[in-house]
C-alpha cells in the first residue's frame, strides 16, 4: 500500500496510508490530509489512485505544488518523490509487490505450519541399511544436433537468444476531429499529457516504453476508444485510435 510521510524542517510529523481512491490535501479540516498553515490553500491538492498508479493534481492553489523542486499541475508520482507545499514536505512511498510478499511471507509460513499434538505421531520404523550406492552413470557427451540429407551434413542452429523488450519511442500526436478546435493537432512531447475538461471528464496520456497509454482520472464516465469505454486500468493506444472525451472526438496517431 502506498503512503505519504509528512515532515517539517526534517522532522517527521505523521504518516498517511493511501487507502482511498481520492485523497485531498489542504488547510481546511474536511481534507483527508490537513496541513494547518497559511501557506497551504484551503483545498490545495488532490491524489487520484488508478490501479497501481498515483496521480498528484494541484487544485489551483495560491502558492502551487512542487514535486522534487519543480512546480507541477498534474504529475504521476514515483517511489521516493518529494511533494512540497510551502515548508511542508510529503514523501511518497510505494510498496512494491516484492516488498508485500516479503512482509506477508512470515505470516503465510506460520499459517501453513502443522501443529503436532503429543502422542499423535507413531514412532518411525528404523531405517533400513542403505545399499551400497552404485557410481553414477557417466554423463553423455553433449553433441551438436545435425541433420543428414544424402551426403550433406548440416548443423542445426541453436535456439536464438530472446530479443530485448522493444521500446516504442516514435513521436505521436492528437488531432481534434469535432468541436470548436476541429482540425487542430497537439504533439505529445511530454511523458504525461492531460486531456478533457476539469469537473466534467479528464483523462491523461502517459508515454511508457511500449507506447502511449490512456487513463481515466476525473468524471462520472470513462472515455471511449473506438466507441468502447476504457477500463479502470491504463489502456495502450494504437495508431489511429479515436478517443471520445468530454463530448469531443480526437484521433491518436504516430507521426
Amino acid at each position: 500500500m502506498s503512503k505519504l510521510i509528512l515532515s517539517l524542517d526534517g522532522m517527521v510529523l505523521r504518516e498517511y496510508k493511501l487507502e482511498k481512491n481520492t485523497v485531498t490535501i489542504g488547510r481546511k479540516a474536511h481534507n483527508d490530509i490537513q496541513i494547518d498553515n497559511l501557506a497551504v490553500s484551503g483545498e490545495h491538492a488532490r491524489l487520484n489512485m488508478i490501479g497501481n498508479d498515483v496521480f498528484l493534481e494541484d487544485l489551483e492553489s495560491t502558492n502551487g505544488t512542487q514535486v522534487n523542486g519543480q512546480p507541477v499541475q498534474r504529475q504521476l508520482l514515483q517511489d521516493g518523490d518529494l511533494v512540497e507545499l510551502g515548508k511542508y514536505k510529503l514523501k511518497f512511498m510505494q510498496e512494491t509487490g516484492a516488498a508485500k510478499a516479503a512482509a506477508g511471507g512470515g505470516q503465510e509460513d506460520f499459517e501453513k505450519t502443522m501443529v503436532i499434538r503429543p502422542g499423535a505421531v507413531k514412532p518411525a520404523a528404523p531405517a533400513a541399511p542403505a545399499a551400497a550406492s552404485a557410481p553414477p552413470p557417466p554423463k553423455p557427451a553433449t553433441a551438436t544436433p545435425v541433420y543428414r540429407s544424402g551426403d550433406t551434413v548440416m548443423e542445426l542452429p541453436q535456439s536464438a537468444p530472446k530479443p530485448a523488450p522493444s521500446t516504442d519511442d516514435r513521436p505521436a500526436a492528437i488531432k481534434v476531429l469535432t468541436g470548436g478546435n476541429a482540425g487542430k493537432s497537439l504533439e505529445l512531447v511530454k511523458n504525461l499529457t492531460s486531456l478533457g475538461k476539469p469537473g466534467v471528464q479528464v483523462a491523461i496520456l502517459t508515454r511508457r516504453p511500449t507506447g502511449f497509454f490512456i487513463t481515466h482520472v476525473e468524471g462520472p464516465s470513462r472515455p471511449l476508444v473506438n466507441g468502447n469505454q476504457i477500463g479502470v486500468q491504463a489502456e495502450l493506444l494504437k495508431d489511429h485510435d479515436v478517443i471520445e472525451l468530454a463530448g469531443v472526438k480526437m484521433e491518436f496517431y504516430y507521426k
